[in-house]
């Protein structure tokens, strides 16, 4: 990874490693084969636009050259790591496929989940997609991964780099769904744009944290003396921060307005439906 290359002037490339692409290619046959069944089945057709989509979206970030230009410079790994977290994590929640990919696996799979794996299953999704509970593990993520230690380990080693993209996309995907989908649950989409709020704030602290520092916080960026864009590390890492500060920030802000207009409009056909004596 980054420590190996960092000074390799090569041109960008692709990274298709199998712990990779088998993944991602898996996921999407399996998406297409539950989208084939169900055609065939429900009264309502499957919609596939988001999900391939966002499968897209996470894809290109993952392999595509902008991977590897994020070993190079921070603010380019910053990119990387917002198209994962706010835009295809985004879309995928939003697809619901969750049916759909049930549907495309092996029947003897599919049955052991709709059997005794079923309820615990469902039970633990229920907790991780509480929005106050997938908003915390989202923040602690979010920091936990940016501490030097943490960040340096990702940067050389591609075991670690991998897992620390795993965690930001399923910390993410819980957070959205959480926001997507309320369930009924008391406050509905009022508490989703609370913990949104809340996700922006904690987001910003900590790209205000690397925008206004005065020193690189990762080895491996402050050892290249130039990045990749042409900026010395403390510029590449202050752009980083201001990245995740104000774009970041903004995206999750938007997100809880319109959140908070669905709460209200739902809260207004409450009032409307109440009889009048």
């Amino acid at each position: 990874m980054l420590g190996l290359n960092m000074h390799d002037h090569h041109d960008l490339g692709w990274t298709l490693d199998p712990l990779l692409v088998v993944p991602l290619g898996l996921s999407l046959l399996i998406y297409l084969a539950g989208w084939w069944r169900l055609s065939r089945r429900a009264a309502t057709p499957v919609r596939p636009g988001l999900f391939l989509c966002g499968w897209l979206v996470l894809t290109l970030s993952l392999t595509s050259p902008l991977h590897e230009a994020g070993e190079r410079s921070f603010t380019m790994h910053m990119i990387e790591h917002e198209l994962i977290m706010l835009v295809a994590t985004l879309l995928l929640a939003a697809s619901g496929a969750g049916g759909v990919l049930a549907w495309g696996l092996p029947r003897p799979l599919r049955r052991a989940l709709g059997g005794r794996w079923k309820a615990p299953l469902q039970s633990l999704w229920r907790r991780l997609t509480e929005p106050v509970t997938a908003t915390v593990v989202q923040g602690v993520v979010m920091w936990a991964w940016h501490a030097p230690f943490l960040f340096d380990r990702a940067l050389d080693s591609f075991g670690w780099h991998i897992a620390q993209h795993a965690c930001f996309f399923v910390s993410s995907l819980l957070v959205w769904w959480a926001m997507l989908h309320p369930r009924g649950r008391a406050g509905g989409y009022g508490v989703s744009a609370a913990c949104l709020f809340a996700t922006s704030l904690v987001g910003g602290a900590l790209g205000a944290l690397m925008s206004l520092s005065s020193s690189p916080w990762y080895a491996d960026y402050a050892a290249m003396g130039m990045t990749g864009i042409g900026l010395d590390p403390v510029d590449d890492q202050r752009l980083a921060g201001l990245i995740m500060w104000i774009p970041g920030g903004a995206f999750h802000g938007i997100a809880a307005l319109v959140l908070c207009y669905k709460w209200l409009k739902a809260s207004e056909g409450g009032h409307a439906a109440l009889p009048v004596h």
